[in-house]
């Protein structure tokens, strides 16, 4: 099954990428959440993603920010693909808000080694595993790459939070969860634990990244539970924790690829607990999440269709840039600027290309540079896309001397190269394979065959 597990566009600003989530720049006020199908665990993000698991994410957040509203205000507008949001922006509160009913997890493993704290909060002597808290308790960590515990006092101490705002969050916190188990016990589910995190907007407290979905919560059904505590079956990514923990290599590091049959489980867990909380399953687009994605992104008017992208090797090939950006932006694609030099700063490359892969929508690259030209070489190496030599000469003793940089390349580099900008621009468009430009590009061809027959008529008709 298809999975997706990055995401950029050269249409959108990436704002921040995240351990599952890309967070991308729409407007001052809207960013555009996608959550991938990354899994982490142990602040570490693992190779293997999940089928299913971005689009689980996104919908159950959806139904959760939608059913809480109420009780403290979220920053989701709305969903524009089974796995991406529209979202309002919003200053991060560097916390994450952790409201625990029952002792399992990291906080059991912390209790077998005889802790009786847990971020300042302290725990009962005498409790046994998956057993249930007197009432939920909250035990708040910084939202770092390794997330630490922290008490209150610590979090108004470091400047994360003043006491009124924490006390809010607190607040707020012990609402969500009591509003979550209320709903989910009329399912059959207890909500174990989860994590919530917060921003501002304005002078406004807002829920904000997700609530209650297998990433941030702990669920179990609660009729495993009252069978038996110890053994109930986990819906959720401990069930891939205990996984890690089990296989844990004989050098004390954990793996960091899981086999096809536990990622096929994961993925079965995750689509079941959406199914038991929502009542309904994914979309059936989902399962072709990338084309999903890409219509969502045009249909809301955040991307067009295609990209082309001009990358000058230097500032003095701006005019020759220029030449080909006009020919494109008359044809109504996205044009993307830059400016990376395959010889004076190449470590730029490598983001370069790794937006460009990412992107879902057809691209296509024309390389701008002249004298030894090593960046189409260099792009044409490592990107996924067609890439077109444009170089800018001086004159034709120029173009004598130094073309053979751009046609001579090696094995495994296909870089076409084209020296006419408006040509180089054409060839690019064509690449896209989009079908209103092919249609374009026929009616061009049609009126351009029309007129030489017209003139073909008017000269037979002047030689009479």
């Amino acid at each position: 099954m298809e999975t997706l597990a990055r995401y950029a566009t050269p249409q959108l600003e990436t704002v921040s990428s995240g351990k599952v989530r890309e967070s991308l720049r729409v407007d001052p006020s809207t960013r555009l959440i996608v959550a991938t199908d990354r899994l982490s665990a142990f602040d570490s993000v693992l190779r293997t993603p999940i089928p299913m698991k971005g689009t689980v994410l996104t919908q159950l957040s959806e139904f959760w920010f939608s059913k809480t509203s109420d009780v403290v205000s979220n920053h989701w507008i709305r969903s524009v693909a089974p796995n991406a949001m529209l979202v309002r922006e919003a200053e991060p509160i560097r916390v994450e808000m952790v409201v625990r009913a029952y002792l399992t997890g990291s906080a059991w493993r912390a209790y077998e080694t005889g802790a009786r704290r847990l971020s300042g909060t302290p725990l009962p002597e005498g409790m046994t595993r998956n057993a249930a808290f007197p009432r939920p308790i909250v035990t708040p960590t910084t939202k770092s790459e390794s997330d630490e515990e922290i008490t209150p006092d610590g979090i108004v101490g470091a400047g994360l939070a003043d006491r009124s705002l924490y006390e809010q969050m607190e607040q707020a916190s012990l609402a969500l969860f009591e509003r979550g188990t209320a709903l989910l016990a009329k399912r059959g589910i207890l909500l174990v634990d989860t994590k919530y995190e917060f921003g501002r907007i304005g002078d406004e407290l807002v829920l904000i990244d997700e609530i209650h979905t297998p990433d941030s919560s702990r669920f179990w059904s609660s009729e495993d539970y009252a069978a038996d505590p110890t053994s109930v079956v986990q819906w959720d990514k401990e069930y891939v924790r205990a996984w890690l923990l089990s296989h844990r290599a004989e050098s004390g590091k954990l793996p960091n690829r899981l086999p096809d049959e536990v990622v096929a489980e994961t993925s079965r867990r995750y689509v079941e607990i959406l199914a038991r909380i929502t009542g309904e399953g994914p979309p059936p687009e989902a399962e072709a999440i990338q084309g999903a994605l890409y219509r969502g992104m045009l249909r809301e008017g955040l991307i067009r269709d295609g990209y082309v992208a001009i990358i000058m090797g230097s500032p003095a090939d701006r005019e020759h840039a220029g030449r080909i950006r006009d020919y494109l932006v008359k044809r109504g694609v996205f044009v993307d600027m830059r400016l990376v030099s395959a010889h004076k700063n190449p470590e730029r490359l490598a983001n370069v290309v790794r937006e460009y892969n990412n992107a879902l929508e057809p691209g296509a690259i024309i390389a701008v540079a002249g004298l030894s030209n090593g960046l189409g070489g260099a792009l044409a190496a490592n990107v996924t896309v067609p890439v077109f030599n444009c170089p800018p000469f001086k004159d034709n003793l120029d173009m004598a001397l130094n073309v053979n940089s751009s046609l001579l390349l090696p094995s495994g580099v296909p870089a076409a190269t084209v020296l006419r900008p408006e040509s180089a621009a054409e060839a690019a468009l064509r690449s896209l394979n989009l079908h209103r430009l092919r249609t374009r590009c026929a009616g061009e061809m049609a009126a351009r065959k029309a007129d030489l027959a017209d003139h073909d008529r008017t000269l037979r008709q002047e030689g009479r």
